[in-house]
């Protein structure tokens, strides 16, 4: 395993570095999308929820809300395809609804780079290769991202969490963070075909 003294040292240090550099371009598109979300899906602002980080402890998720709160006449919530908006979609596939996570980088719940923070209820699903996977700080964008992004099929994408968890430097992680701008601009993999973003992992048998 390679990188020990980044992740011990170095990689906080990328991470607070890169994150207050990009502060004058990261908070007025902060304020701005923040108050779009607030005229178009109204309050609130934030999606939070649960999610596994370094050695799948929890920590609490910050995205900008992207779907309404359509629910069905018994009151069930509609599924993601019929609540996303035209301006979540936008949000989306610019990734703007990922700002927040700065917020969790800044934290330290989360680095710049490294295996996207999935389900909780998936932490029982993966195999003890793929559960490598929580080794380090889940990243805002990692591997996996550049490599198809939700385009890849579960099993190939937790193998490129896993090739980066062996993987980790200073040189990778800033390849990885300058192929993501360009993934974003470009708009690549945002979705799985058939989905709007990813399918659920199943598992081993249901991959």
């Amino acid at each position: 395993m390679t990188g020990g003294w980044y992740r011990r040292w170095g990689k906080r240090t990328l991470d607070l570095s890169l994150v207050l550099a990009s502060t004058p371009v990261t908070l007025p598109l902060l304020a701005l999308s923040a108050a779009a979300v607030r005229l178009t899906l109204g309050p609130p602002v934030f999606f939070r929820q649960r999610r596994p980080g370094a050695c799948a402890h929890p920590f609490e998720l910050l995205k900008f809300r992207s779907m309404s709160d359509r629910r069905s006449a018994d009151g069930t919530l509609l599924p993601d395809a019929q609540r996303l908006t035209a301006f979540g979609r936008f949000l989306r596939s610019t990734s703007l609804d990922e700002l927040p996570e700065l917020l969790n980088v800044l934290r330290g719940d989360m680095s710049l780079v490294g295996p996207r923070p999935l389900l909780m209820e998936y932490l029982p699903r993966y195999s003890p290769e793929q559960a490598r996977r929580h080794e380090v700080r889940p990243g805002l964008t990692g591997w996996a991202q550049v490599n198809g992004r939700n385009a890849l099929d579960w099993p190939a994408k937790l193998a490129l969490d896993v090739w980066y968890v062996e993987h980790v430097g200073p040189w990778l992680d800033l390849w990885v963070i300058w192929r993501t701008i360009v993934y974003v601009l470009r708009r690549d993999g945002i979705s799985r075909k058939g989905h709007e973003t990813c399918p659920e992992f199943l598992g081993n048998a249901g991959t």
